[in-house]
């Protein structure tokens, strides 16, 4: 009689695709036992009744929910703590046979490796190198464009275009990163971007970026999909590097089919005519913000195409909880930094991210807080302040360092300029409960790329690089800076995305070699070379302490140290040559009697040490 019955479901069953269940497979042991499936068809589903199948009584069906738009039904699993991997057939329909419908879902073994080989979360020991995968290198041609997606551009000769870099063209420059000191990828969103074009400002424009997800568990075809992605982790795992995947909670590409077609209205953040957000974090600070400017900051769209969702809604916030989760145990991501981190749903977020920690108790998470101060900042993360709401994200990308970078760089000495600015900054990390967590940076393919910013001084980028690759927090280097890419975002992002040059056959210079690059170019590369290869084992850099002097005459000096190591960081950004007063400095430099340059190797006594203006040493202290 079983046998007959299942017969039966096999021969009326109406067959939904792979892709039709989310998420598409799970996993055995997890700490959080409950599971929602979200189940899709493009046709009404009927579920009088539903039928679990499997191969023991492991699986436990709570409870189907029923939306607005009967194509979807939900439906929340309980699984048996000591549950074994399986298959299972989740058989529903109505009182008609020929409406039932049966779907395929796997149960698997959890990885072995979590925490040890993979996941292992990303700390201050690390240098993140940033790549817009799409402009970085050409890796395999064949999946430049596909006839079945709605944007078919391809021309590397339109900024807007896509230009066909890949994962595999990361994967086939692993070595070249590893070779600069790079111990971890960070890449903007691979996820599928099956968009339509945008019309932006006048023009035409693919996304190419990233940021307008259509389907959460696949990763964009055109990049190699999951495959391809499989294969860059594990590849990157075995040399010793890590991964970041970019999250967008936030919203949805128009073309989502969540919002093609909504499971019900409450789906979005809907506003009586269209609302954008003020892209103001302020309100979500402010101790007397008005409700609307609160809201607005929140739940107002961050562009027209991109739709705001609701994350307060339960069934979004399980979509996108479980898609973190599935993601990080699928494919071994490392860590997670949160694209639009303050315009989502701060109770979401915290929640989010409690479910990532749990799972995986080494994964490292920073949200992005552009932000100008620091308080605004440190209240996006854990921190110090007494505020009614606490975010659990461990750090956030340092904006307000970045600007106060710039000021030392670019900015007359002064009272609050220069260096004194940086200084300033930097005194208020007591608001933040780890700073290190916070990831630092020089520019991203938001930004202006800093090589410009700075006058296309080469003073001032050993200074730059000095600064990022020895401060506290998590260094993250922007694809290209190594060989002076340059460009200001004028008139459009999409300057400081320019294509890595030897990224694509026939390209007139590879600058992924040596040969290939300026004479500058290579000086530059080395520098980071040499300065990221010394932080690998410099303890005193990747977990030791920070003390600062106050700038004089426009020289800042810092201090990285342990009990094992002593890093002096000194730049000139006045107008004179300075003798450093080594009485004044005592307290870290009492017992050492040299310097040694970290990037030349030369080592000098510390009495008679002078710098020149514009010039900025890193010094391992010698006894």
């Amino acid at each position: 009689m079983r046998f007959k019955l299942l017969l039966v479901f096999l021969l009326l069953q109406v067959s939904l695709c792979a892709q039709d269940i989310y998420p598409s497979h799970w996993w055995t042991g997890m700490k959080n036992n409950k599971l929602q499936l979200m189940i899709r068809s493009d046709k009404d589903i009927a579920v009088d009744k539903l039928i679990v199948r499997s191969s023991s009584p492991q699986v436990k069906v709570l409870k189907v929910h029923r939306l607005q738009n009967r194509h979807y039904i939900f439906v929340d699993l309980e699984i048996a703590k000591n549950a074994k991997p399986q298959k299972l057939t989740f058989s529903f329909g109505g009182i008609i046979r020929s409406e039932w419908s049966s779907v395929d879902f796997e149960l698997k073994a959890r990885s072995s490796g979590n925490g040890k080989s993979r996941i292992q979360g990303v700390t201050a020991k690390d240098l993140v190198y940033l790549i817009m995968p799409d402009r970085f290198s050409n890796g395999d041609p064949t999946n430049d464009f596909y006839t079945d997606m709605r944007d078919q551009g391809h021309d590397r000769n339109n900024p807007f275009d896509r230009h066909g870099g890949d994962l595999q063209g990361v994967e086939n420059h692993l070595d070249y990163l590893h070779d600069l000191g790079v111990t971890a990828v960070w890449m903007t969103p691979v996820v599928e971007n099956d968009m339509a074009r945008t019309m932006e400002g006048g023009t035409s424009r693919a996304t190419y970026h990233g940021y307008a997800f259509t389907n959460q568990y696949q990763i964009d075809k055109r990049l190699g999909g999951n495959n391809a992605y499989h294969s860059l982790i594990s590849a990157a795992h075995k040399k010793g590097m890590k991964i970041i995947q970019d999250a967008v909670y936030n919203h949805l590409g128009k073309d989502h089919f969540l919002i093609r077609d909504l499971p019900d209205s409450s789906w979005l953040n809907r506003w009586p005519s269209y609302t954008n957000t003020s892209y103001k974090d302020q309100p979500l600070v402010d101790p007397y913000a008005s409700t609307i400017d609160y809201k607005t900051a929140l739940d107002g769209w961050f562009t027209p195409f991109l739709a705001d969702i609701n994350q307060r809604n339960p069934f979004v916030s399980n979509f996108l909880i479980q898609h973190a989760i599935w993601a990080t145990e699928e494919f071994g991501i490392d860590g997670w930094r949160v694209d639009t981190y303050f315009y989502s749903d701060p109770v979401f977020l915290n929640k989010v991210n409690e479910a990532l920690y749990r799972e995986f108790p080494k994964v490292t998470v920073f949200g992005e807080a552009w932000v100008q101060s620091v308080t605004n900042s440190a209240y996006f993360c854990e921190n110090n302040i007494a505020v009614p709401f606490k975010h659990n994200s461990q750090g956030v990308t340092d904006f307000p360092l970045y600007f106060a970078t710039n000021d030392l760089l670019n900015q007359n000495y002064g009272w609050n300029e220069g260096a004194n600015k940086f200084y300033q900054v930097l005194a208020q990390d007591v608001l933040y409960k780890n700073p290190m967590r916070n990831c630092i940076f020089l520019d991203n393919h938001d930004l202006d790329r800093f090589y410009s910013v700075i006058g296309e001084d080469f003073s001032k980028y050993k200074m730059a690089i000095n600064l990022l690759l020895t401060q506290r927090g998590i260094p993250q280097l922007y694809y290209g800076s190594e060989i002076l890419m340059k460009n200001f975002k004028n008139p459009t992002d999409a300057e400081v995305r320019r294509d890595f040059p030897g990224g694509w056959p026939g390209d007139a210079v590879n600058k992924f070699t040596a040969a290939g690059r300026t004479a500058q170019e290579n000086e530059a590369f080395g520098y980071i070379k040499a300065l990221a290869n010394f932080r690998k084992t410099a303890t005193a850099i990747g977990s030791g302490k920070l003390m600062q002097y106050l700038p004089k005459d426009g020289v800042y000096t810092y201090f990285r140290y342990d009990k094992n190591q002593t890093v002096m960081v000194i730049s000139h950004t006045g107008g004179q040559p300075f003798r450093p007063d080594w009485n004044y400095l005592s307290e870290r430099t009492n017992g050492f009697t040299r310097l040694r340059n970290v990037i030349t190797g030369d080592v000098i006594p510390i009495t008679g040490f002078e710098i020149k203006p514009k010039e900025s040493f890193v010094f391992e202290l010698l006894k």
